[in-house]
């Protein structure tokens, strides 16, 4: 085989070129069979493979660099700079990134695995390699419905501005901006990237530069002859108008042409795109036939395509069903997201009500703008956004929807800890960067069952923003038989067991784990009442003033970030009410980026699982009456 002779880039370049196309069906098999085992992102993958070997035969790698764009497209990246044997520890703890990652390779500049960043990040280091006088080649990968965002729009016209040495790789798995895809494509591209094509543009470009401008009959007919050249050759006519020269559509499975545009393309020193065309899943019939199911996926059976566990009622299915459920009825509610239709559950609300469905690309901050409108209008628009991707519409859901007290009904799926997509995807900040905007509802549930009440509560009850987290998965817990959904009731919690020595107030999926506790506790004869909070914001300030004056010792447990999280509002109550013989511990996610690993694995890590509860629930009960006991002697 010969990716067992590559290591390195530099290993790859000593390759005769004909033998290309045959690495690129080894990396691919490397691909469909690791990822079968760990799950990870298939489709994407799988359709860059053979960009990614033409991008390192023909750059100088490490010293070249390329930036990616939704990192889960780098898996052959991986493989061919130096991590194929650790390959097989993909997504797994203390294994392999499922996204590019500075502490895994000195080949990867960013951690990243969020779209539309590539084009900011690279067109800063291109801006600092003319700083410093240096001559590396900067190269921005974008693709798979990022250049829709916000961000790379943004850094497409200042790159355009700037005119720095960079080449942007668009990688189009889509659609196609010129239908002209075949050999007239190709051969278009054999004379807009020639060297001798390149020269002679550039002197027409002199030469017009060199007629006078003023009252020039001949100047404005040259401009005009020269635009209306540009607009029927070329078929990125938008990029070429933003200053960015453009090269493209290029077949993104056809080695020998893509070397050739890149070799043409490589010298020029202004910002410049290559346009390829790729088929999402290439080279797995499954993942071909099904890019959606296979973009990111679980362990799978090779032959069949078949995912190898069962599909268990998650938390996405209770939002999915109860929405479309509402919407049968209230002909007002619309749903959106952004990019991810499959990945939130909107999919069976688009196939029963497509004209209330809207999805607008990667582009989550406009998604919120596009909600404020609609319930500006009177209608009530459900945006459904991981809780990681959310994190780009601070600023939106302030200023146009909690500002005007608007009702838009936040769905934050994947809160929490996701697992092995590792810190670029846990949903750790969301508390803390919602729970102190003016006006905003936030909302948590105990299971599946409360959370479509609270999907019906947030959409039906209240006029303002509505906030409401959930994690990935389904909760395995018996606690949504032990305890059926008790009525909503804004700002109220819910006595799960009564106790008389320790109190864990604990806020959404956390609640099944602590009621575990609690019964592992009453073995070392400590009674812990088991509050479900359900509201963030606002506290059920009432029910916690009460409960102080019976217990002492209380514990909060959130699957976030310790830090301005649902511990600190409990803190923050009891300060503002002068409550001062309180002992207080809080269970969080410590000031760190978590690493990635299966989410039971993390739970158990940082002692969110039953028994990491009850261990830390003991030890600080116990040094608090130990303390107590000192202070009466």
């Amino acid at each position: 085989m010969l990716l067992e002779r590559i290591n390195s880039p530099q290993d790859l370049r000593k390759f005769p070129q004909k033998q290309l196309p045959q690495l690129a069906s080894e990396i691919r098999q490397l691909i469909i069979d690791t990822v079968s085992k760990t799950g990870g992102h298939l489709a994407p993958s799988l359709g860059t493979v053979d960009i990614t070997i033409c991008l390192h035969y023909c750059l100088n790698t490490p010293k070249d660099i390329i930036v990616w764009d939704v990192g889960h497209q780098a898996y052959c990246h991986k493989i061919l700079t130096g991590r194929k044997r650790e390959f097989h520890t993909l997504r797994q703890k203390g294994g392999l990134s499922g996204f590019p990652n500075i502490n895994e390779s000195e080949y990867d500049p960013f951690i990243v695995g969020h779209g539309s960043t590539s084009i900011s990040t690279a067109l800063g280091l291109a801006t600092a390699r003319t700083l410093k006088g240096t001559n590396e080649k900067i190269v921005a990968f974008i693709g798979d419905g990022s250049l829709g965002g916000g961000m790379a729009l943004e850094a497409l016209n200042h790159a355009g501005h700037l005119g720095q040495d960079m080449l942007i790789i668009l990688n189009d798995n889509e659609f196609s901006i010129s239908p002209s895809v075949g050999a007239y494509s190709r051969y278009l591209n054999r004379i807009i990237t020639n060297p001798i094509y390149n020269r002679i543009r550039k002197q027409m470009q002199d030469l017009v530069k060199r007629i006078p401008k003023v009252g020039s009959a001949a100047f404005r007919a040259a401009r005009r002859l020269e635009e209306a050249l540009k607009t029927i050759l070329i078929p990125g006519i938008i990029f070429e108008e933003m200053g960015i020269r453009y090269f493209g559509p290029v077949n993104g499975h056809d080695i020998n042409a893509l070397l050739e545009v890149l070799k043409n393309v490589m010298p020029l020193k202004e910002p410049r795109m290559v346009h390829i065309i790729t088929k999402k899943g290439k080279g797995y019939k499954f993942a071909e036939e099904a890019p959606s199911r296979f973009h990111g996926t679980s362990p799978f059976n090779v032959a069949t395509g078949e995912p190898k566990k069962s599909n268990e009622f998650t938390f996405t299915d209770a939002f999915s069903q109860k929405l479309v459920e509402l919407a049968r009825t209230d002909k007002e509610i619309i749903a959106i997201t952004a990019a991810m239709p499959e990945g939130v559950g909107l999919s069976p609300f688009k196939e029963e009500f497509s004209n209330r469905f809207f999805n607008v690309g990667m582009a989550e901050e406009h998604a919120v703008g596009f909600a404020a409108g609609l319930a500006k209008s009177g209608l009530v628009p459900v945006v459904a956004i991981y809780s990681t991707f959310l994190q780009r519409t601070y600023d939106q859901i302030i200023h146009d929807v909690a500002l005007q007290n608007l009702h838009v009904v936040f769905c934050v799926d994947r809160a929490g800890l996701v697992g092995e997509d590792g810190p670029t995807h846990h949903g750790a900040f969301d508390i803390a960067y919602t729970r102190h905007i003016p006006n905003l509802v936030c909302m948590a549930p105990k299971s599946q069952e409360e959370l479509m009440a609270m999907v019906e509560f947030g959409i039906e009850k209240i006029k303002g923003p509505v906030f409401i987290r959930y994690p990935r998965g389904g909760l395995k817990s018996a606690v949504g038989n032990q305890h059926p959904v008790a009525r909503i009731e804004l700002g109220k919690s819910e006595v799960l067991r009564v106790g008389k020595d320790v109190a864990i107030l604990a806020i959404g999926c956390t609640a099944s784990p602590s009621l575990e506790a609690a019964h592992i506790l009453s073995k070392d004869g400590i009674s812990a009442e088991v509050v479900n909070m359900r509201f963030i914001k606002p506290l059920d300030d009432e029910f916690i003033s009460k409960l102080c004056q019976r217990i002492n010792y209380i514990i909060t447990i959130e699957d976030g970030c310790i830090k301005g999280g649902f511990g600190s509002a409990v803190l923050e109550l009891l300060n503002r009410l002068g409550i001062e013989d309180i002992r207080i511990k809080t269970l969080a996610l410590p000031d760190e980026f978590i690493p990635h690993a299966k989410r039971k694995q993390l739970l158990s890590d940082y002692a969110l699982d039953a028994k990491g509860i009850a261990s830390s629930v003991k030890e600080f009960y116990t040094q608090m009456r130990e303390i107590k006991w000192q202070n009466l002697k």
